[in-house]
Order: C-alpha cells, then structure tokens, then sequence
C-alpha cells in the first residue's frame, strides 16, 4: 500500500484525500473550473490548506460527451500551472489527469508526480511505456468506450466481474512493462448507468483482489444527482454520504472536489476506527 513519489515514499494504508483542479471551460462541475493562472493557484493553496494530500490538475474534461481538445491546447493548460505550483508549493504532490503521454511526459518534467489515466491506456499506445520509462506512481481506472460515446447506452453482463477481468489484465501488462506502484479506479460514471455504479460501489471490496490500493471519484457525480434528482450544485450531501461507505468498503484515495468536507469525512471515520 505504498507508492513512490519522486522518492518519497506514500503510505496508503491510510486513506487520502486528492483534490481535483480542472484547468477547463467545461468540466461539469463548475466549482472546480480555473482557466487563469493566480486563480488556480488560489484554489490550490486552497485545497492544500483544507487538508489536500495530493492535487489532480487536468486539462481536458472527460465528462460524458466532453470533445477532445487539442494536445497543444491540453499542454498550454496544465504545464504553468504546474510549473508555478510546485515552486508556490514545494511539498506539492500532483497527479496529471490525461490520457496522452506527451502531456504525462512534460508534466511530470514540469513537477507532477503521479499520472491518473482514465482510458488505461487504450487511446495512447505509447502512454504506458511512457509511465514505464517515467517510474511514477500510475492510477489505471476502468472506462467503456471513450468520453464522447461512454455513456450511450453501456451494457453489461456483470458489471463487477468485467471491470474486475479489464483491471486484471491491464495489471498483468503494466507489471511487464515494470509498473508497479499502480492504483485502481474502478470508474465510477465513466461508460456505467446509475444501476452500475451502484452495483459496483455495492461490491467495492472485491475490486483489485485486496491487494492495491482503490481510488474512489464520485464527487457530484450522476450517481447521485440522477438517483436524487438535482444538480451538481447540490450534491455535496449525496457525495459525503457515499464518500463515508467508500471508506468503509476499503478505499485508500477519495477524489473530491470539496477537500474541506472530505478531510473531516474522513477525520471522524479513522476516529471511529
């Protein structure tokens, strides 16, 4: 449950909180939207001081039907801000948000520390040689089709033993290449119905056979905005909620947007503990 951070060693065995930064125009939570370099930096500070353990910057939204962006555009997003974070924040530990191994490869030049991948890497062959030949930390998250098309009308027979199958195998693979310090997303909204993400929450523990550390993003998602029938804005509560069972079911990185309500979410649990 540990992972090597440019050297420094991260127990997991402890859960974490990962703040999420969109350096977009049209993620689909607009709270964690910045599109200027002082305000990004302001809500890292931010999110730092709330008890962020790891900050994850992307620059391209991957919500349901998002378009591609250019990878010029995508690098013109995230490398200043990550360039002037760590020299802000020298203890920073950032994870890139992307799928293509030039911006995961200039990232983490630039001071980025893990690469966070939602496609595993299915839409850039030389994505995982790239993670490989970097020797950083790699988050491998489950998707069905890409972005654009994922969430027309997903199908499965088991939604659990399939996402497990697909992580199995990509495991194997990113173990060839020599990674190792891998950590499972099982992607919660990414190619799934609200039935499937229930019924892969309901089965979390069984994810990853219990012997790598599980990240859980569900932060504002449709799980509970469909379930509930609201917005993003208002799904703070619903995401608590599922973030406490999350810690319960075993999970070692919450991905949040709201880094304040999750630090004490996760306070009171290890006190419960």
């Amino acid at each position: 449950m540990q992972i090597n951070c440019k050297g420094q060693l991260i127990d997991l065995s402890n859960p974490k909180i990962m703040g999420i930064l969109n350096v977009t125009p049209d993620s689909f939570f607009e709270g964690s939207r910045s599109s200027e370099l002082n305000d990004s930096l302001k809500k890292i500070e931010r999110m730092l001081t709330d008890g962020a353990d790891f900050l994850d910057i992307g620059g391209m939204s991957t919500r349901p039907g998002a378009e591609n962006v250019s990878e010029e555009e995508e690098l013109k997003r995230v490398i200043p801000i990550i360039e002037e974070a760590v020299k802000e924040f020298p203890d920073i530990i950032i994870s890139i948000d992307t799928y293509r191994s030039k911006v995961g490869k200039e990232a983490v030049e630039a001071g980025a520390s893990i690469i966070n991948d939602i496609s595993a890497g299915n839409l850039d062959e030389n994505l995982l040689k790239t993670v490989a030949e970097l020797k950083v930390p790699y988050i491998l998250m489950h998707m069905k089709g890409t972005p654009k098309t994922m969430q027309k009308n997903p199908v499965y027979e088991n939604v659990v033993l399939e996402v497990n199958q697909f992580l199995a195998e990509k495991i194997n693979q990113l173990k060839e290449l020599g990674i190792n310090d891998i950590i499972l997303d099982p992607g919660f909204g990414f190619g799934k119905t609200v039935e499937h993400n229930y019924e892969l929450f309901r089965n979390m523990d069984l994810i990853g056979f219990g012997e790598f550390p599980l990240l859980v993003g569900i932060s504002r998602k449709s799980m509970i905005t469909r379930f509930l029938g609201i917005s993003a804005e208002e799904a703070l509560n619903g995401t608590t909620v599922l973030n406490t069972l999350a810690l319960q079911k075993g999970a070692k990185i919450l991905r949040v947007h709201d880094v304040k309500e999750a630090r004490e979410t996760l306070k009171i649990w290890e006190e419960l503990q």
